[in-house]
C-alpha cells in the first residue's frame, strides 16, 4: 500500500438500493447489515442518503435509518450522506441530530445537502420547488445556530443546543463556496468528472475559512470503487446502477437494480446505449492491483483526507467481496490519521 493511501480515511455511503424482484424492506435491512460488515472490516464511518418517492432508492428518512445503523453498531461514526437540508426546517434536523447524538455519544455525522426533490411531483408533495435551493447557506447558518443556542426566536432546540455533532456539507455547484465560507468539511464526487472535482476541490481551499466546527480545510471524495478477482468481474458490478441511471435519464423514474446478466440481454435505444456506456466510464474498478493504483492516483491528484464509497449493485454478495477486497488494500483499522473531523 502507498503512503498516499495510508494517509487517508476510507468510509461507506450506502444509498439503501432496491433490487428488481425484492421488497423495499430488504433494502434497508441489507444496509444495516453492511454497516455491521463495514465496520468488521475497519471503515471510518457509514452514511446513509435521502430520497423521496424513487423507486430504486428505500432509504427515505436517514436520520430514523442512521438510528437503526447506530443501534446495531458498536464503534464506526454513523451519519447521514446526506439529509437534503432545503426539504426540512432547521430546527427539526438539529431536534433529529441531537437525539441521535444523545443516544449514540460521538459517533454521529451531520452530513447536509443543498438538493430538492427528484421531480416535480415529489417537490409539490414536499411542499418545496427548485428555488428553495438557493436558500442553503441561510438555513445551514441556522441549522448550526441551533446546536450553539444563538437563534434569535429566543426557542432552544432539544436535546441538541450544546453538543457537538460534526457537519459537512454535500458539495455540489454552489456547494463547494458555501461549505468554504462556513468553514465546514466538504464532501464533493462524482469520480467520472474528475476536472470538476479538482476545480471545487481548489475553489473551496482557497475560499475556506476557519470555525468552531473546522480549523482547516477537510476534503472527502465520494464515488463508485468495485474491486473483483478480474476487471471484468469488476466492470459487471457496475452494471446494474449504470443501466438504471440510463433508464432514469430516459424515462424520468429511477427504478430497482436489475442482475447484470439481464442488463447484458436487453435491447437499448441509441440514446439508452449512450447513457448506459457513458455509466460505467469513470469509475474505479478492477482487480486488487488495479484499484490499489487508482487510489493512488486519486489521492494524490485531490488531497483529498477521505475518501466516501458509494458503490451500489444487484449481486449483494459480491458487493461485499468488494468491500472486502478494499479494505484489503487500504487496511483501513491501522489506516486513521490523528487529525481532522471525527
Amino acid at each position: 500500500m502507498s503512503s498516499a493511501i495510508e494517509a487517508v480515511r476510507f468510509s461507506v455511503l450506502d444509498r439503501s438500493r432496491t433490487r428488481e424482484g425484492r421488497p423495499p424492506a430488504e433494502a434497508l435491512r441489507d444496509t444495516v447489515a453492511l454497516a455491521r460488515e463495514a465496520e468488521a472490516l475497519g471503515y471510518h464511518r457509514f452514511w446513509v442518503s435521502e430520497h423521496h418517492g424513487v423507486p430504486g432508492v428505500a432509504g427515505s428518512a436517514p436520520t430514523v435509518l442512521a438510528a437503526a445503523v447506530a443501534a446495531a453498531t458498536d464503534t464506526i461514526r454513523v451519519g447521514t450522506g446526506g439529509v437534503m437540508l432545503p426539504n426540512h426546517r432547521p430546527l427539526v434536523v438539529a431536534e433529529q441530530f441531537g437525539v441521535l447524538e444523545s443516544l449514540f455519544p460521538g459517533r454521529i455525522d451531520m452530513g447536509l445537502g443543498r438538493s430538492v426533490g427528484f421531480t416535480d411531483g415529489v417537490r409539490r408533495a414536499l411542499g418545496r420547488d427548485k428555488d428553495d435551493a438557493e436558500d442553503f447557506a441561510a438555513q445551514l447558518r441556522e441549522l448550526l445556530g441551533w446546536f450553539r443556542g444563538t437563534s434569535p426566536t429566543g426557542v432552544r432546540a432539544r436535546p441538541a443546543e450544546g453538543l457537538s455533532v460534526p457537519p459537512f456539507v454535500l458539495a455540489m455547484g454552489e456547494g463547494a463556496r458555501i461549505a468554504a465560507e462556513a468553514g465546514l468539511p466538504m464532501v464533493i464526487g462524482d469520480l467520472r468528472d474528475r476536472d470538476r472535482i479538482r476545480r471545487g476541490i481548489d475553489r473551496y481551499r482557497d475560499r475556506f475559512r476557519p470555525s468552531p466546527w473546522a480549523a482547516e480545510p477537510y476534503v472527502v471524495v465520494s464515488g463508485t470503487v468495485a474491486v473483483a478477482r478480474t476487471a471484468e468481474e469488476a466492470r459487471r458490478l457496475l452494471v446494474p446502477e449504470a443501466w438504471s441511471m440510463a433508464y432514469a435519464r430516459t424515462h424520468g423514474t429511477f427504478p430497482p437494480l436489475p442482475p447484470a446478466e439481464d442488463v447484458e440481454r436487453r435491447t437499448m435505444t441509441a440514446k439508452e446505449r449512450e447513457f448506459y456506456t457513458s455509466g460505467l466510464t469513470g469509475h474505479i474498478a478492477g482487480t486488487d492491483e488495479q484499484v490499489a493504483q487508482e487510489l493512488e492516483t486519486l489521492v494524490k491528484e485531490t488531497e483529498a483526507q477521505e475518501i466516501l464509497v458509494t458503490t451500489s449493485t444487484h449481486d449483494r454478495g459480491a458487493l461485499l467481496d468488494s468491500y472486502r477486497r478494499l479494505a484489503g488494500i487500504v487496511n483501513p483499522v491501522g489506516n486513521l490519521p490523528s487529525v481532522g473531523p471525527s
